[in-house]
């Protein structure tokens, strides 16, 4: 329990989470795995990524603390088996490039993967993000955190405000210029996808990074998301010679920074406490 609470720090360290419309019952904000296929999650308590190809998922690097060769991840059917990190070389936390690819061991067949957006007009496009953090809504903030929230998995609408370089920024509004359902994702939802979904399937437009200033975790808040656009040219470079992507100093294959006061050697008592049993990916 000890690394579980510790933990749940270290997930939600940049950011907050769901926080939903204190005007809108909470009922609506609940989301099934259909709602994005693509979905992939990490810990028992959250931090997620997307398949966007049969043997690659995409998340934000901070999450990937405990991910290495042979750990088993959950998908929204199934399970997946990671065979190597590619974190890029200019990831600073807080800052940029919080972005990395999980390259897997198999081909993930059962499951519809999304696709990389790759226009650069994100700027005032409606999107959603979804994840099992924990919730609140926009006037007390965060009241149910990611251990407490159970898994229940919840949606929610944003608005571009920016995109910029290599980052996507959303605000979470209140009454007229809000949403129907309108929200701001963050701890537990960490690495989640932000998506449309269009004729031709789900789009993934940014990737769930930190938060971005204003009032914590209420009204007025911004969030910021890597932005998948930018960084199309890296993940194509990655993938088409991933074996020599570390090497050549293209990606790397773990973190240079762990998230906040989090040590190397508190992984290994750390990462089987949160990582997925055999019992639980068999459900």
């Amino acid at each position: 329990m000890k690394y579980i609470l510790l933990a749940l720090s270290f997930i939600a360290l940049n950011a907050h989470a769901i926080i939903i419309r204190h005007d809108v019952k909470d009922s609506y904000y609940l989301a099934k795995p259909d709602d994005f296929p693509a979905l992939a999650t990490f810990y028992i308590d959250g931090a997620h990524g997307t398949l966007f190809s049969s043997k690659w998922i995409i998340t934000a690097a901070h999450t990937t603390f405990c991910l290495t060769s042979g750990t088993k991840i959950k998908m929204s059917k199934g399970s997946a088996t990671v065979k190597r990190l590619h974190i890029h070389p200019n990831h600073t936390p807080g800052i940029s490039h919080d972005i990395a690819l999980v390259e897997l061991l198999e081909d993930v067949a059962h499951v519809p993967p999304a696709t990389l957006y790759t226009r650069n007009d994100e700027s005032g496009l409606p999107i959603w993000f979804i994840g099992i953090g924990g919730t609140g809504n926009g006037n007390t903030g965060i009241t149910t955190d990611n251990y407490e929230n159970k898994g229940v998995l919840r949606k929610a609408q944003n608005r571009v405000e920016e995109a910029k370089g290599p980052i996507l920024t959303f605000k979470f509004d209140k009454d007229v210029g809000a949403l129907p359902l309108e929200g701001i994702s963050g701890g537990g939802d960490s690495g989640g996808p932000a998506f449309i979904k269009t004729e031709r399937g789900y789009q993934l437009l940014g990737i769930s990074s930190r938060y971005g200033g204003g009032p914590s975790e209420k009204y007025g808040s911004f969030e910021v998301y890597s932005r998948v656009s930018y960084f199309v040219p890296w993940i194509r470079e990655v993938m088409n010679k991933p074996d020599k992507a570390v090497s050549s100093g293209v990606s790397l294959d773990k973190l240079k920074y762990l998230p906040g006061g989090l040590k190397p050697s508190d992984l290994p008592a750390l990462c089987p406490d949160i990582l997925f049993s055999h019992n639980a990916l068999s459900k």
